[in-house]
């Protein structure tokens, strides 16, 4: 009951919406099914199904399509409705624009976005993409081998690192300006401490 519990108000939206969605399965299959599992009427699934394609960008005539005959931005619109259905608090999102083309990452950015807003639900967004955790972030961990090590706002993290593998990171983030990237310095992170790049040999 408790693990039931959790599933409702906790779901994952991964990287390769190919893989995480049944091919087997129509649209419409594949947004029942949580719902099913919470004892949900089929006359409430179907209209919750209608309310998701809608709330995702998806027409909703296309429910009994499989996932073969959809765009990968669209497959991906699919795994966040998905994961909408049962109303959960938090979103899980593993790299879950990684996979797509750059065009189409924006519109599933802000999708993301609307979403918040007009569901007030929580993420805990996983990437490595540092623009993209600055633009949709209000707080960030940095982890390194595994461990958290530095945590706060997102612009303080940014502007006033105090880590030093936070730092190198920070630094390796390409500047605009050519005259300024090419003048300043970079660092690298080796042996737990912070290195120039210009210093560091190859063995």
């Amino acid at each position: 009951r408790a693990r039931r519990a959790v599933r409702k108000d906790l779901q994952v939206i991964f990287q390769d919406p190919m893989s995480s969605l049944d091919p087997r399965m129509p649209i419409y299959d594949v947004l029942a099914e949580s719902l099913k599992a919470q004892g949900w009427k089929d006359a409430d699934i179907n209209k919750r199904i209608g309310e998701l394609m809608v709330l995702v960008g998806i027409n909703p005539d296309y429910v009994d399509r499989f996932p073969s005959q959809f765009s990968g931005g669209q497959r991906q619109r699919i795994a966040i409705a998905r994961a909408l259905a049962t109303n959960p608090k938090i979103l899980l999102l593993d790299e879950p624009i990684a996979s797509l083309d750059v065009s189409i990452q924006a519109g599933i950015i802000n999708l993301l976005e609307d979403l918040q807003i007009q569901l007030k639900i929580s993420y805990l967004f996983v990437a490595h993409d540092l623009a993209v955790i600055r633009h949709i972030s209000d707080t960030v961990a940095v982890m390194h081998l595994g461990k958290i090590v530095e945590y706060g706002e997102t612009e303080e993290v940014f502007n006033n690192p105090q880590d030093p593998y936070t730092k190198a990171l920070l630094s390796a983030i390409p500047i605009p300006d050519p005259k300024i990237e090419r003048t300043r310095e970079r660092l690298i992170y080796k042996d737990g401490k912070l290195v120039p790049a210009e210093r560091i040999t190859v063995e």
